[in-house]
């Protein structure tokens, strides 16, 4: 084995060379091929280049310790390419190496996203735990396991030759790399260090990822200042493959707006790209895309026949199944009618809306709420402004200011409730 295969990663380029390069990190278990539904749009806007893990996909089978090895492989295999700066994206591990990238070597990456990706992996014991049972069963235990890990059950049952192809990615894998990777996971942890990424940065997550649950996206939206966060339906723990379409334009839109950098050589804005249109919400505000991965005419409501499926469904991403469950679960004969004005009307007709996007609903709900000694309702609202995107901080602003306007009894009860909802959702035990 050569020096260069020690100290750099086997990669792919696809597009124009004279684009900026976008980076992309695939996920533990996983080769570059997860990226191959991204390819055909992000390639005519960027110079993507697509890497391997150690023993992964074929890749030469020398393991790397650390998250920060990983990224010093990329860094050192970008050096002989003659790229300085670049966007990324990762997946899982790939994640990890782009928050390291980011923390570590800040001058070098324009623009950031993380997809099911979280600042503390599980925890050292599960990990470590795993290397055990690889070192002595191998990986088909592992791979066995991965529907599961990765897909929605819907997904998998659906999608047999994608389910087959991904337990193969696994199964194929180098056992020395693999557990490794799981001994890099193990000692990743960056929560304290969350505030010092200065790049604008998009959180993905799957709506129904138990591998790294949306909470673990909230952790990392709620401690990185530049940060949106996506929350995916009906995806799991390998999103680019579950909903390609869905990631595939939140890519597209966060890096066409917020990677600018004409002063440097290689030209960011070389090659066109759509008109920005900031992710700012868990879904791209009003109709246009109405559920990822699924094609929905664009235009706003026009038959009160579909109020109320709209209604519902916004009211579940925005609120939580959990919380819209228990609402319907406890109405009646005398409440039902209410539950099914509110789902219709609030949810269906007036969120749905496209003159606003969902944060900005989000806080104007929160004052209103906060205003009027709403509290019960102010809990839940923390959280689905969470959801939709705004930070602590920037919950923080919104009650101060509406300290000043309604006064400071009705702030200071209003703190209290956000205070405790906001220590919950952005617990990493959460």
């Amino acid at each position: 084995m050569s020096e260069e295969d020690r100290t750099t990663l086997k990669y792919l380029v696809n597009g124009p060379e004279e684009a900026p390069v976008l980076v992309l990190g695939p996920a533990l278990g996983t080769t570059w091929h997860m990226w191959d539904r991204q390819i055909p749009e992000l390639s005519r806007h960027w110079r993507v280049l697509r890497f391997d893990l150690p023993g992964h996909g074929g890749a030469p089978a020398h393991p790397a310790p650390s998250v920060a090895e990983l990224a010093a492989r990329l860094l050192a295999t970008l050096d002989q390419l003659g790229v300085e700066r670049f966007g990324y994206a990762g997946c899982s591990i790939g994640g990890a190496i782009g928050a390291e990238l980011a923390l570590r070597h800040p001058h070098r990456v324009g623009s950031l996203a993380l997809v099911s990706a979280s600042p503390r992996f599980g925890t050292a014991d599960s990990f470590r735990q795993r290397g055990v049972v690889v070192r002595t069963n191998g990986l088909d235990p592992i791979a066995r396991a991965t529907p599961e890990r990765w897909f929605t059950a819907g997904f998998a049952a659906a999608q047999p030759a994608i389910v087959e192809w991904a337990v193969q990615m696994v199964r194929t894998t180098d056992p020395g790399c693999y557990i490794a990777a799981c001994e890099a996971l193990a000692a990743f942890d960056i929560r304290a260090e969350l505030s010092r990424i200065g790049v604008p940065t998009l959180v993905v997550a799957g709506a129904d990822d138990q591998v790294t649950p949306p909470a673990d996206a909230r952790v990392l939206v709620a401690g990185i200042a530049d940060a949106r966060l996506a929350l995916v339906p009906g995806a799991s723990h390998l999103t680019p493959v579950e909903q390609p379409m869905a990631v595939t334009d939140l890519l597209v839109r966060h890096f066409s707006s917020s990677w600018q950098s004409p002063d440097h050589p290689t030209g960011m804005t070389a090659i066109p790209a759509p008109p920005p249109k900031p992710v700012l919400s868990p879904v791209p505000p009003g109709a246009e895309v109405v559920e990822y991965g699924h094609n929905v005419p664009e235009p706003f409501l026009d038959a009160r026949a579909d109020a109320y499926d709209q209604g519902i469904k916004v009211r579940r991403e925005v609120l939580g199944d959990a919380h819209v469950d228990r609402a319907q679960s406890l109405a009646d004969e005398f409440t039902g009618d209410f539950q099914d004005f509110i789902t219709r009307y609030a949810w269906g007709e007036v969120w749905t809306r496209p003159g606003i996007d969902r944060r900005i609903r989000s806080v104007v709900t929160l004052t209103a709420l906060a205003a009027r000694g709403h509290l019960d309702e102010l809990a839940f609202h923390t959280r689905a402004a969470l959801r939709n995107g705004l930070t602590p901080t920037e919950i923080k602003e919104v009650l101060l200011h509406t300290g000043v306007y309604c006064g400071v009894p009705t702030a200071n009860s209003a703190f209290a409730v956000a205070q405790r909802i906001i220590r919950e959702e952005t617990s990493p035990e959460g």
